[in-house]
Protein backbone atom coordinates (compact mmCIF):
# COMPACT_ATOMS: atom_id res chain seq x y z
CA UNK A 1 0.00 0.00 0.00
CA UNK A 2 3.05 2.14 0.62
CA UNK A 3 4.67 1.65 -2.50
CA UNK A 4 1.50 2.11 -4.58
CA UNK A 5 0.68 5.43 -2.90
CA UNK A 6 4.46 6.18 -3.56
CA UNK A 7 4.57 5.80 -6.50
CA UNK A 8 1.31 7.64 -7.15
CA UNK A 9 2.49 10.70 -5.58
CA UNK A 10 5.32 10.38 -7.47
CA UNK A 11 3.32 10.47 -10.45
CA UNK A 12 0.77 13.41 -9.63
CA UNK A 13 4.35 15.47 -9.43
CA UNK A 14 5.65 14.65 -12.21
CA UNK A 15 2.41 15.07 -14.27
CA UNK A 16 1.37 18.44 -12.63
CA UNK A 17 4.78 20.08 -12.04
CA UNK A 18 4.30 22.14 -14.59
CA UNK A 19 0.24 23.83 -13.54
CA UNK A 20 -0.14 26.77 -12.10
CA UNK A 21 -1.89 26.49 -8.21
CA UNK A 22 -5.34 26.82 -9.68
CA UNK A 23 -5.12 24.43 -12.63
CA UNK A 24 -2.94 21.75 -9.95
CA UNK A 25 -6.20 22.49 -7.72
CA UNK A 26 -8.65 21.87 -10.73
CA UNK A 27 -6.75 19.05 -11.95
CA UNK A 28 -6.14 17.39 -8.04
CA UNK A 29 -10.32 17.28 -7.71
CA UNK A 30 -11.08 15.19 -10.62
CA UNK A 31 -7.78 13.17 -10.87
CA UNK A 32 -8.71 9.35 -9.53
CA UNK A 33 -4.91 8.67 -8.11
CA UNK A 34 -5.68 11.32 -5.77
CA UNK A 35 -8.82 9.94 -4.22
CA UNK A 36 -11.45 11.39 -1.81
CA UNK A 37 -10.12 14.84 -0.83
CA UNK A 38 -10.72 17.77 1.87
CA UNK A 39 -9.10 21.26 1.81
CA UNK A 40 -8.11 21.57 5.72
CA UNK A 41 -8.43 25.69 6.01
CA UNK A 42 -7.47 27.31 9.27
CA UNK A 43 -9.16 31.04 7.86
CA UNK A 44 -6.12 32.26 8.40
CA UNK A 45 -4.08 35.64 6.65
CA UNK A 46 -3.82 34.03 3.41
CA UNK A 47 -5.92 31.22 3.58
CA UNK A 48 -8.92 32.59 1.34
CA UNK A 49 -6.99 32.41 -2.24
CA UNK A 50 -6.96 28.44 -2.05
CA UNK A 51 -10.68 28.74 -0.83
CA UNK A 52 -11.21 30.63 -3.86
CA UNK A 53 -9.67 28.03 -5.93
CA UNK A 54 -11.64 25.22 -4.69
CA UNK A 55 -14.71 27.34 -4.37
CA UNK A 56 -14.54 28.40 -7.80
CA UNK A 57 -14.29 24.92 -9.54
CA UNK A 58 -15.93 22.64 -7.14
CA UNK A 59 -17.79 24.67 -4.18
CA UNK A 60 -19.05 21.15 -3.10
CA UNK A 61 -14.97 20.03 -1.60
CA UNK A 62 -15.48 19.11 2.04
CA UNK A 63 -13.75 22.00 4.10
CA UNK A 64 -12.63 20.74 7.59
CA UNK A 65 -11.55 24.21 9.93
CA UNK A 66 -10.32 23.28 13.46
CA UNK A 67 -12.10 25.28 16.18
CA UNK A 68 -9.81 25.41 19.07
CA UNK A 69 -12.15 26.98 20.86
CA UNK A 70 -9.41 29.57 21.92
CA UNK A 71 -9.20 31.43 18.30
CA UNK A 72 -9.55 35.02 17.55
CA UNK A 73 -13.15 36.16 17.57
CA UNK A 74 -11.86 37.78 14.07
CA UNK A 75 -11.33 34.99 12.65
CA UNK A 76 -14.42 33.68 13.41
CA UNK A 77 -16.22 36.14 11.77
CA UNK A 78 -13.99 35.82 8.81
CA UNK A 79 -14.39 32.44 8.47
CA UNK A 80 -18.28 33.13 8.02
CA UNK A 81 -17.86 36.07 6.01
CA UNK A 82 -15.47 34.00 3.60
CA UNK A 83 -17.61 30.58 3.92
CA UNK A 84 -20.69 32.83 2.99
CA UNK A 85 -18.58 35.02 0.61
CA UNK A 86 -17.27 32.06 -1.69
CA UNK A 87 -20.25 29.66 -1.21
CA UNK A 88 -18.92 27.40 0.62
CA UNK A 89 -21.02 23.91 0.48
CA UNK A 90 -20.05 21.61 2.71
CA UNK A 91 -18.11 23.53 5.67
CA UNK A 92 -17.18 21.26 8.70
CA UNK A 93 -16.37 22.73 11.94
CA UNK A 94 -14.37 20.38 13.67
CA UNK A 95 -13.58 20.36 17.75
CA UNK A 96 -12.07 18.30 20.63
CA UNK A 97 -14.48 16.58 22.67
CA UNK A 98 -16.24 17.86 25.38
CA UNK A 99 -15.49 14.86 27.24
CA UNK A 100 -11.58 15.38 25.96
CA UNK A 101 -12.00 18.60 27.13
CA UNK A 102 -13.16 18.39 30.31
CA UNK A 103 -10.45 15.26 31.15
CA UNK A 104 -7.21 16.78 29.98
CA UNK A 105 -7.87 20.53 30.19
CA UNK A 106 -10.99 21.37 32.74
CA UNK A 107 -9.51 25.01 33.32
CA UNK A 108 -8.51 26.06 29.65
CA UNK A 109 -5.40 26.10 30.97
CA UNK A 110 -3.07 23.80 28.97
CA UNK A 111 -1.97 26.34 27.19
CA UNK A 112 -0.07 27.68 29.30
CA UNK A 113 2.23 24.61 31.02
CA UNK A 114 2.22 22.75 27.34
CA UNK A 115 1.95 23.98 24.47
CA UNK A 116 2.37 20.80 22.56
CA UNK A 117 -0.31 18.85 24.74
CA UNK A 118 -2.97 21.89 24.08
CA UNK A 119 -2.46 22.04 19.87
CA UNK A 120 -2.80 17.82 20.37
CA UNK A 121 -6.14 18.11 22.64
CA UNK A 122 -7.51 20.74 20.60
CA UNK A 123 -6.28 20.43 16.50
CA UNK A 124 -4.52 17.42 16.30
CA UNK A 125 -6.87 14.92 17.50
CA UNK A 126 -9.45 16.31 16.27
CA UNK A 127 -8.31 16.82 12.63
CA UNK A 128 -6.77 12.95 12.38
CA UNK A 129 -10.06 11.94 13.41
CA UNK A 130 -11.95 14.09 10.76
CA UNK A 131 -9.70 13.24 8.00
CA UNK A 132 -10.09 9.49 8.64
CA UNK A 133 -12.47 9.35 5.61
CA UNK A 134 -9.91 11.05 2.87
CA UNK A 135 -7.18 9.32 0.92
CA UNK A 136 -5.82 13.36 1.12
CA UNK A 137 -5.81 16.43 2.10
CA UNK A 138 -4.88 20.25 0.37
CA UNK A 139 -3.19 22.50 2.57
CA UNK A 140 -2.16 26.07 2.07
CA UNK A 141 1.19 26.27 3.12
CA UNK A 142 4.31 27.62 0.98
CA UNK A 143 7.97 27.05 0.99
CA UNK A 144 8.43 30.80 1.56
CA UNK A 145 7.15 30.55 5.19
CA UNK A 146 10.07 29.40 7.24
CA UNK A 147 12.35 26.56 7.27
CA UNK A 148 10.36 24.13 8.14
CA UNK A 149 8.36 24.22 5.37
CA UNK A 150 11.41 25.05 2.54
CA UNK A 151 11.70 21.76 1.14
CA UNK A 152 7.40 20.96 0.56
CA UNK A 153 6.18 19.94 -3.01
CA UNK A 154 2.53 20.04 -4.22
CA UNK A 155 2.27 16.16 -3.06
CA UNK A 156 4.08 14.59 -0.39
CA UNK A 157 3.19 11.43 1.72
CA UNK A 158 1.87 11.69 4.50
CA UNK A 159 1.15 8.14 6.16
CA UNK A 160 0.74 5.11 4.17
CA UNK A 161 -2.78 5.75 3.64
CA UNK A 162 -3.05 9.34 2.76
CA UNK A 163 -1.31 11.95 0.95
CA UNK A 164 -0.95 16.32 1.51
CA UNK A 165 -1.47 18.56 -0.97
CA UNK A 166 -0.40 21.82 -1.34
CA UNK A 167 -1.13 23.72 -4.74
CA UNK A 168 0.83 27.09 -3.40
CA UNK A 169 3.75 25.18 -2.05
CA UNK A 170 5.93 27.56 -4.69
CA UNK A 171 3.90 30.63 -4.62
CA UNK A 172 5.15 33.58 -2.80
CA UNK A 173 3.85 36.56 -0.77
CA UNK A 174 3.74 39.06 -4.29
CA UNK A 175 1.49 35.90 -5.41
CA UNK A 176 -0.68 35.52 -2.78
CA UNK A 177 -1.00 39.61 -2.73
CA UNK A 178 -1.52 40.01 -6.54
CA UNK A 179 -4.70 36.91 -6.39
CA UNK A 180 -6.27 38.12 -3.69
CA UNK A 181 -5.98 41.83 -5.46
CA UNK A 182 -7.39 40.54 -9.07
CA UNK A 183 -10.51 38.43 -7.24
CA UNK A 184 -10.71 41.05 -4.85
CA UNK A 185 -11.21 38.54 -1.96
CA UNK A 186 -11.86 40.00 1.83
CA UNK A 187 -8.61 40.32 4.14
CA UNK A 188 -8.65 38.79 7.54
CA UNK A 189 -8.99 42.27 9.63
CA UNK A 190 -5.73 41.26 12.06
CA UNK A 191 -3.20 41.03 9.05
CA UNK A 192 -3.63 44.95 9.31
CA UNK A 193 -2.91 44.70 12.58
CA UNK A 194 0.35 42.92 12.52
CA UNK A 195 -0.80 39.24 12.56
CA UNK A 196 0.98 37.93 9.29
CA UNK A 197 0.24 34.40 10.85
CA UNK A 198 -2.47 33.72 12.85
CA UNK A 199 -3.09 31.13 15.40
CA UNK A 200 -4.74 30.67 18.49
CA UNK A 201 -5.57 33.89 20.25
CA UNK A 202 -3.25 32.88 23.49
CA UNK A 203 -0.24 31.75 21.97
CA UNK A 204 -0.56 34.42 18.55
CA UNK A 205 1.30 37.89 18.79
CA UNK A 206 2.28 40.47 16.39
CA UNK A 207 4.88 40.71 14.27
CA UNK A 208 7.52 43.77 13.76
CA UNK A 209 8.78 45.25 10.72
CA UNK A 210 11.73 42.77 9.18
CA UNK A 211 10.77 39.84 11.49
CA UNK A 212 10.13 36.12 10.24
CA UNK A 213 6.14 36.04 9.60
CA UNK A 214 5.89 33.01 11.77
CA UNK A 215 7.99 34.63 15.02
CA UNK A 216 4.45 35.73 16.63
CA UNK A 217 3.24 32.15 16.73
CA UNK A 218 4.58 30.63 20.66
CA UNK A 219 7.26 33.42 20.76
CA UNK A 220 10.03 32.91 22.81
CA UNK A 221 9.44 29.32 22.41
CA UNK A 222 11.59 26.67 20.02
CA UNK A 223 8.08 25.77 18.77
CA UNK A 224 7.25 26.74 15.60
CA UNK A 225 4.42 23.97 14.35
CA UNK A 226 0.85 23.52 15.84
CA UNK A 227 1.70 19.59 15.33
CA UNK A 228 -0.86 19.29 12.38
CA UNK A 229 2.53 19.42 10.02
CA UNK A 230 4.99 19.58 12.29
CA UNK A 231 5.96 19.06 15.83
CA UNK A 232 9.81 20.32 16.57
CA UNK A 233 10.34 20.82 12.91
CA UNK A 234 9.00 16.81 11.62
CA UNK A 235 5.98 14.88 10.62
CA UNK A 236 5.55 13.31 13.60
CA UNK A 237 1.65 12.74 13.48
CA UNK A 238 0.28 9.47 15.00
CA UNK A 239 0.57 7.31 11.38
CA UNK A 240 3.18 9.70 9.94
CA UNK A 241 5.81 7.91 7.90
CA UNK A 242 8.35 9.83 10.43
CA UNK A 243 6.34 8.65 13.53
CA UNK A 244 6.68 5.19 12.39
CA UNK A 245 10.38 5.87 12.17
CA UNK A 246 11.09 7.66 15.41
CA UNK A 247 9.31 4.35 17.02
CA UNK A 248 12.00 2.33 15.42
CA UNK A 249 14.95 4.64 16.91
CA UNK A 250 12.79 4.30 20.17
Amino acid sequence: MRLELSRRVAGLNHRYRSHDPAALVAATLNDPDTGRVALVSSFGAESVVLLHMVATRAPETPVLFVDTLMLFEETLAYQREVAETLGLKDLRVIRASEADLAAQDPENKLHKTDTDACCALRKTAPLEAALAEFDGWMTGRKRYQGQTRADIDHFEVETPTRMKINPLAHWGRTEIADYMDRYDLPRHPLVARGYPSIGCAPCTSPVAAGEDPRAGRWRGQEKTECGIHFVNGRIVRPGSLEAEKSEKVA
